[in-house]
């Protein structure tokens, strides 16, 4: 399965905020420190900006990495 740029920026954007937040709820089995919701911040403050001004970053990442802007499906 291919995956377009789309796909891959909001498995990556999903990803990180899991992370994140498995690192920094007190809750969590995995929790280091409370610093890391400072990351999921970012990534959401990223994800909401790249609504409206139509730029992200990882998506110039990924272009270079040769992932195809429109995965069409047979």
């Amino acid at each position: 399965m291919k995956l377009s740029i789309n796909q891959w920026v909001r498995v990556v954007a999903g990803s990180f905020v899991m992370s994140s937040l498995a690192l920094g709820v007190p809750g969590s089995p995995l929790f280091v420190d409370g610093h890391f919701l400072w990351f999921t911040a970012f990534v959401g403050a990223n994800l909401f900006q790249s609504g409206f001004t139509r730029f992200c970053p990882l998506e110039g990442i990924l272009r270079r990495l040769g992932v195809e802007d429109d995965c069409r499906r047979s």
